[in-house]
């Protein structure tokens, strides 16, 4: 795709894509990600349809009015940028961010009140584990069936939607071949553990010594 040549290529560009823009980052803030966003060409098709819809919109309520301010007077070739660039900004702004947004919040409004159950905006049950979690132990049973596992702390850390799930634990532990807790391991710097590499997760609450033989604290 060639990159715009001209002042006028450039501002059909943005009326094609800007306000779709806007209305999709809108919409998903509100409704979270979903699946089929994940393709950067589904995307930008997208942003595309909303936009033009934007656009034949604007025409058809204030199309000569928009018209007329962008060539000025007398009419010239975006005349109306120099000559009153702070009403043109003042426009641009209410057409491009302020309207979009304001249609997504609508829309989506509308479908949460049809839809017979509450929606969670949490996508997947891997985030929903991992949100607003405290600190505990945590291990999991490899796919070869050994386990592995260590410390979730404050300075550990689960990937989120839309990217691979994995999971950073701050501190690592000698596993036993029966999912318990052995000592930490000497020098261990954390452990990184890929969700597509095993098949259990398990929290194990570091306030219930009985259920692991390690310590509540992982100094």
């Amino acid at each position: 795709m060639q990159a715009p040549s001209t002042v006028v290529q450039l501002v059909l560009l943005v009326l094609l894509v800007l306000p779709g823009v806007s209305y999709q980052f809108v919409r998903e803030r509100l409704r979270g990600p979903v699946p089929w966003e994940r393709d950067l060409g589904e995307r930008v098709l997208r942003a595309i349809v909303a936009s033009i819809a934007l656009d034949a919109g604007y025409l058809a309520v204030a199309g000569p009015a928009l018209v007329r301010m962008v060539r000025g007077t007398p009419p010239g070739e975006l005349a109306g940028f120099v000559q009153q660039p702070r009403a043109v900004g003042l426009v641009a702004v209410l057409l491009f961010l302020v309207v979009p947004g304001a249609a997504a919040f609508a829309v989506s409004l509308v479908e949460r009140r049809r839809r017979r159950s509450t929606y969670q905006r949490t996508p997947t049950a891997w985030d929903h584990a991992f949100r607003d979690r405290e600190p505990c132990f945590v291990r999991v049973r490899l796919k070869d069936g050994n386990w592995a596992g260590g410390w979730y702390g404050h300075r550990s850390y689960a990937s989120s939607y839309p990217h691979p799930a994995e999971l950073y634990l701050e501190s690592a532990r000698v596993m036993a071949p029966d999912g318990r807790f052995g000592p930490k391991v000497e020098g261990t710097a954390g452990l990184r553990l890929r969700a597509e590499d095993f098949d259990v997760l398990e929290f194990v609450d570091a306030n219930r010594p009985a259920d692991h033989d390690v310590k509540a604290v992982d100094a």
